[in-house]
């Protein structure tokens, strides 16, 4: 019996729970001085419940539970993130190897690197005239610049002794890729996809607010302009726990591929 009530006191479990209660309390102390626009937590809970406990209803055309709002945004991210690593991480390897593709690249990658990724959508509208590819071109704009430097630095730090090794063992220049450079180079590869997964749901909320159509970023500017504050609060809840599950997934992913923990 004492066992579970001691596991309860870990520091890895005390110190989340003691950071969490600091932000409720520090949210309803600013509720308390600004009540006539921001909700308490047990107010925002108490005007929730209908979302937090029935997420997947449909109640006609625009008129859905969060959970298929969820879903909504993470299909679009999934899409423009898995389009991105697919081409970041052969162009990173191919610069990691080849001084003259970093001497061709790096240039354009310095340049497009610090463009905010809200600037891509009017050009992604132009060319698709469309809100939802515009939307994954702009998640796979934006999951390509971390994943192919990592990708890049990862390559390039290969021990030269694992190659020189590779070459005494007269592997052909494909089985030293797949065999030496891209294991070794994995902790780096997913150090870059995940920095670029959480820029892309990052970006993909601030994308819908701006497109409209179904999504939980319109949800938020929807639930603003009603002037819905605890809507718009139980959205950044979702919206962070989204990201922490994504992150942790991707994390244990590359435990079991590399066969190393991970601090996820």
């Amino acid at each position: 019996m004492m066992k579970p009530l001691r596991s309860l006191f870990q520091p890895n479990i005390l110190l989340p729970i003691a950071g969490f209660t600091g932000v409720i309390v520090v949210w309803w102390i600013i509720a308390l001085f600004r009540h006539e626009m921001m909700p308490t937590p047990p107010e925002a809970l108490i005007k929730n419940l209908d979302f937090i406990l029935n997420p997947f209803y449909h109640r006609g055309p625009g008129d859905l539970g969060l959970g298929w709002l969820l879903l909504a945004s993470l299909r679009r991210v999934c899409i423009g993130f898995l389009l991105g690593a697919v081409v970041a991480i052969p162009l990173g390897i191919w610069i990691g190897l080849s001084h003259g593709a970093w001497l061709a690249l790096n240039p354009i990658i310095q340049i497009f690197k610090p463009v905010s990724p809200l600037v891509w959508l009017p050009i992604a509208l132009a060319i698709f005239n469309s809100a939802e590819p515009s939307a994954i071109f702009v998640i796979f704009i934006t999951s390509l610049w971390s994943t192919i430097i990592n990708t890049a630095e990862g390559v390039s730090n290969v021990p030269q002794d694992y190659l020189e090794v590779a070459q005494i063992l007269e592997m052909p220049r494909w089985k030293q890729l797949v065999k030496v450079v891209l294991p070794a180079s994995l902790p780096y590869i997913f150090t870059g996809l995940r920095i670029s997964l959480g820029i892309a749901w990052l970006v993909i909320v601030a994308v819908e607010m701006l497109t409209g159509g179904i999504g939980i970023g319109f949800f938020v500017w929807d639930e603003w302009n009603r002037l819905n504050v605890s809507s718009v609060f139980l959205a950044v809840f979702v919206i962070g726990l989204t990201g922490l599950v994504l992150d942790y997934a991707l994390a244990k992913l590359q435990a079991i591929i590399t066969h190393r923990p991970t601090r996820a």
